[in-house]
Formats: structure tokens, C-alpha cells, sequence
């Protein structure tokens, strides 16, 4: 998912229905689906362009859609498995995580590929250091978290276990050089320096968790997962997290959506037993 904060329209990659749908969140109504995808997974909001960006893992195409008339205006095709997409507003760049091992950096203005970053495997959960001009990405079939340097534009560094292992979504603070990743097998919240590549602390939390999301402002992380439940981590003062909710949702509910400025936590539900596919958006603000 991705969010126009200004129109308070969030974009949500319908897999099952190869569709983008654009829902009005103060309307609570979806107000256009775009056909023709292909598996899509990763999805960006370009507010300079006023564009959508759409990354699809079936054909490897990206689209981009003018985000008032829904027409397409261009597509990159990718060799395979478009996924993760993030969009750098200093750079005005597009990253795409996609294929068996690499990330492509894309012009958002001119819709056309800049450069291609090869890793040892497919990407998965990926954040940009702005700051320090890299990339922190999750490499689960290798075990591992990458770091890519975005001067020389390649892998630099590789911090390797074996357990615990699939590690898919991740946050980062910039701040206070932390990463946050989290890992299926077995479940865990584990948080990294970044400068030493030491783990910090490790807890328990959801299983089959896609999302997770750090909040400066309140200073918490907020995990979706398909086990069922939305888990949020509370810092203190002193740096540490303690679990403050484990909140029920559907099974299999694993994609989620963090909007600090509007203050929303989205969640999408997808269809079960006969329950319609849903977006819950819950009030963080307190």
C-alpha cells in the first residue's frame, strides 16, 4: 500500500484481483480500480508527479499512472518478480527490489531506469539510508541483511545468520542507527546498530509477519502479521521495547500501512469464508 496524504487516498496492490484499487479513507469507498496487472506487489504515491507507481511480480512490468485521470503514462519492464518498491524524495528516485538478486534505481521524472544493483538472491524488505547514502535490505534465501552503498552502487556489507531465518519486512531510525527486522522461523523482532551490525534485542511477536514500521514520533513499532494479530512495541526512556498490544485481526490480515501524518495504522484484510476482503484503519493518536 501507499498513501496520497494530501487527498487521503491510499493505492493497495489487489494481488488476488490484479487490480490497484485507490480508496478514499474519509469516505471509507474505494473511487477507482485499475485493471491489467499482474501480480502486483509493490506500490509508491509520487507526489512531485502526481503519479502512481506499480510494481508487478508476474511480468516484471512497472507502470506508472497519473494519479488524477488513472492513465497509464509508462512502463519499465524488469526481468522478473517486480516487488518492494520505495520512493527517496531527495533523489526524486524510485528503488524496485525484483528478480533472483537485484534492486533497480529509476528516475521518477523521467520514467527511465538510472541503474541496477545486483545482490546474491531476491530482495525482500528494503529502507534507504538518506543520510548515509545506502541501502539496508533483507536477503532471506541467503540468510542475510545487505548493505549497499548507492555511490558505488553495490553491496558493501553482509551481516549473516543462521537462525532465526526469513527475515522479510524491515524499518529503520535513522536517528538513532537502528534497524528493525522481522523474521518468520522462528518469529522474532530483532533490532540491529547499524554502525556495528550487532544485534541490540530480540522478541517475541506475530508469526508470518509482512509489515513492520517504526515510528519516531511516538517512538513505537507496529507489526502485521498472518498469525492474526497487530503487535505495537513501546520504546522507553531508555532505549528498550516492551510489547503494549496484541490486537486480533482476520488470519492471513499480513499487509499494513503506517500514515504518521495523518496518524492511521491501515490494515488490509483479505477474504475469508465468505467475509469480504476490507481495509481497517485504526486511530494511532493516543
Amino acid at each position: 500500500m501507499a498513501v496520497n496524504v494530501k487527498e487521503n487516498i491510499v493505492y493497495v496492490a489487489a494481488l488476488g484481483n490484479n487490480t490497484l484499487e485507490a480508496v478514499d479513507l474519509r469516505n471509507g469507498r474505494i473511487i477507482h480500480s485499475i485493471h491489467g496487472q499482474d501480480e502486483p506487489q509493490g506500490v509508491e504515491y509520487i507526489p512531485r508527479t502526481h503519479e502512481i507507481f506499480v510494481a508487478n511480480g508476474g511480468n516484471g512490468d512497472c507502470y506508472f499512472y497519473n494519479a488524477s485521470t488513472f492513465e497509464k503514462t509508462a512502463t519499465i519492464h524488469l526481468p522478473s518478480d517486480a516487488d518492494d518498491v520505495r520512493y527517496d524524495s531527495a533523489s526524486n528516485a524510485i528503488f524496485v527490489g525484483y528478480g533472483e538478486g537485484g534492486i533497480a534505481i529509476i528516475n521518477a521524472n523521467t520514467h527511465r531506469q538510472t541503474a541496477d544493483v545486483k545482490l546474491p538472491a531476491h530482495p525482500e524488505g528494503f529502507q534507504i539510508d538518506s543520510k548515509a547514502n545506502s541501502i539496508w535490505v533483507n536477503v532471506p534465501d541467503k540468510n542475510m541483511i545487505g548493505v549497499i552503498d548507492l555511490v558505488q552502487l553495490k553491496l558493501v556489507k553482509s551481516l549473516k545468520r543462521n537462525s532465526p531465518s526469513a527475515n522479510f519486512p524491515m524499518s529503520i531510525d535513522v536517528q538513532n542507527h537502528r534497524a528493525f527486522i522481522g523474521y518468520r522461523h522462528p518469529a522474532k523482532l530483532v533490532v540491529v546498530d547499524m554502525i556495528t551490525g550487532k544485534d541490540i534485542t530480540w522478541h517475541d511477536m506475530v508469526s508470518d509477519v509482512d509489515d513492520l514500521y517504526y515510528d519516531m514520533n511516538n517512538k513505537r513499532v507496529y507489526i502485521s502479521g498472518g498469525g492474526g494479530f497487530i503487535n505495537i512495541f513501546q520504546q522507553d526512556t531508555a532505549g528498550s521495547f516492551t510489547q503494549i498490544t496484541n490486537m486480533p485481526t482476520r488470519s492471513a490480515a499480513r499487509t499494513s500501512l503506517l500514515i504518521p501524518q495523518l496518524r492511521l495504522f491501515v490494515l488490509a484484510e483479505r477474504e475469508v469464508s465468505g467475509n469480504s476482503a476490507r481495509l481497517l484503519v485504526y486511530d494511532i493518536s493516543h
